[in-house]
């Protein structure tokens, strides 16, 4: 590709940022204008396809399209039984196999998901929580047996296990083993896998549950402080662990306000960073953050029109700095996505980077009146909640979210705001085009959708009976047996004994269920 021309379309020549010389400059603390000098005329974002269905061979032959059509990381959504620590042949799994992901059961399933990519060349993100330690010792497991090292691996864990009792509930242990199994894959992967970030810290899941832009801000922010003295207590220096946390962010259809978000996330981080846990590397004090355009602004109605909101989403990610960016397909609120309508999406981040010329300059609308009050309006809420969950805490924002969960206090902020932007949008406050106005088109048939047949789960049950026909049973038994050894003393880094049963190929139901000997399972308490 030819060298980037940094100028208008009219000739204008563009500096890479604007302001008084005496202004904060992007790639300065505290970096509300972006973590880096440049920005995107150094490095544009990575462009990272959120994708998984069906069997893992059903995948892999996506992944292939997605890289094939210019993406340059991979981001594997898992099927609600996996996320779940169910295999496929549990009866709880009958019906729920591939549908919302890719299914996987065993290190085979992961083999044939990665087969003939070069895993140490791409990016891979993994959006799983509960079993997300099983899933990266397989995925460990099955490079190593390929020969690529595990400290040549990069990528994203998002083993966020917080926001599930606030937001998405795919939770199995309760909250505080959870917690130790979080801080384990830190300790793991700072210690071994330099290029992998252990946690992605997910605002989006809150968002998506019905939370505000500034909510989503604080709890997912907060979350960030307790997973940072999770660390710390486990014996960690700030500077060895931080500069790998990474954040997942939505972004709506509120235009300024998202970019007023990520400008204020970034700020509270690198100033709670330094002054409170004391952070002198200033990686550790630089928010990076993938997002994701907001699955629940898609419509049904009039589908087509979703690609008029994923494309201003996607715009209010860019302008407000994001490090990569995952656009939602049209069709998704009917289906998983088709082939044409994830290259569409694909197509949308091409043509705001490469089309635009919004990424010639760094934090383009910093200094506007409105996004420098929003911004700071952003931060003073974030702070305001902070100081209650700190209060929860007695002064420690691990045990003030520990305690938010137990009492309800997350969840029934969510479930007020989601009920507050309901009430607008019946009364009409707010318009969402083809739902609440605007209903020409409501009556046009709807675009052909991917369908997963009952094949895929037949595919899937007869390739784990096969692994399961060939493994050495008792070697599964002995790496089990071990798993719960350890996880019964809460000094050992469970990692090792994970890797060990993902070799022997115990499924992640074998592997969930020997934990949970140990840890229980949570069953949360509902909130009205």
């Amino acid at each position: 590709m030819a060298e980037r021309d940094f100028s208008t379309y009219s000739g204008v020549e563009v500096a890479p940022v604007y302001g008084p010389a005496d202004a904060e400059r992007p790639g300065v603390w505290p970096y509300t204008r972006g973590p880096y000098p440049d920005m995107y005329r150094s490095k544009l974002w990575t462009m990272r396809m959120f994708a998984g269905f069906g069997t893992p061979i059903d995948t892999n032959r996506r992944f292939k399209e997605l890289l094939a059509a210019g993406s340059d990381g991979l981001s594997t959504a898992f099927d609600l039984p996996t996320l779940m620590g169910k295999d496929s042949d549990d009866p709880v799994s009958l019906g729920e196999v591939g549908k919302c992901g890719v299914s996987i059961d065993t290190m085979a399933d992961v083999e044939d998901l990665f087969r003939d990519i070069d895993l140490g060349a791409v990016t891979t993100s993994m959006t799983i929580n509960s079993a997300g330690p099983i899933l990266l010792a397989m995925y460990v497991a099955a490079a190593e047996q390929g020969g690529v090292a595990r400290a040549l691996l990069g990528g994203t864990l998002q083993n966020d296990m917080l926001k599930e009792y606030q937001a998405q509930k795919e939770f199995v242990f309760p909250p505080r083993p959870s917690m130790r199994l979080v801080t384990d894959v830190i300790r793991f992967t700072t210690a071994e896998m330099p290029r992998w970030h252990p946690v992605s810290i997910s605002g989006y899941h809150i968002r998506e549950a019905g939370s505000t832009a500034a909510q989503e801000l604080a709890f997912t922010v907060g979350n960030g402080f307790a997973y940072v003295e999770a660390a710390i207590a486990a014996g960690l220096d700030v500077d060895d662990f931080a500069p790998r946390l990474s954040f997942f962010f939505n972004a709506h259809v509120d235009f300024f306000e998202e970019i007023a978000k990520y400008r204020a996330a970034r700020r509270i981080w690198a100033r709670w960073m330094r002054d409170r846990y004391g952070a002198k590397n200033e990686r550790s004090m630089q928010l990076r953050f993938h997002t994701q355009t907001a699955g629940v602004s898609l419509t049904a109605q009039q589908p087509e029109v979703n690609l008029v909101r994923t494309a201003i989403e996607a715009l209010a990610g860019v302008l407000g700095g994001t490090q990569s960016l995952h656009t939602n397909s049209f069709d998704e609120a009917l289906a998983l996505p088709t082939e044409k309508s994830a290259r569409l999406a694909l197509r949308t981040q091409q043509v705001i980077a490469h089309e635009t010329r919004v990424a010639n300059v760094a934090d383009p609308l910093g200094g506007s009146w409105y996004v420098e009050e929003l911004t700071d309006e952003m931060e003073r809420a974030a702070e305001a909640v902070f100081a209650h969950i700190e209060a929860l805490g007695n002064g420690s924002m691990l045990e003030g979210a520990l305690v938010g969960i137990e009492t309800g206090y997350y969840q029934r902020e969510i479930a007020q705001a989601a009920y507050d932007i309901e009430r607008k949008l019946n009364d009409g406050r707010h318009a969402m085009v083809g739902v609440t106005d605007f209903f020409e088109g409501n009556d046009e048939p709807p675009p052909d959708t991917l369908e997963i047949g009952r094949e895929c789960e037949e595919q899937q049950l007869k390739r784990l009976a096969e692994v399961k026909a060939d493994r050495n049973s008792d070697a599964v038994e002995d790496a089990l047996a071990r798993l719960r050894t350890d996880a019964a003393d809460p000094l050992v880094n469970l990692m090792p004994a994970l890797l060990e049963a993902v070799r022997a190929y115990a499924t992640v139901g074998e592997t969930v269920d020997a934990m949970a000997d140990v840890f229980g399972r949570y069953r949360e308490t509902p909130v009205i």
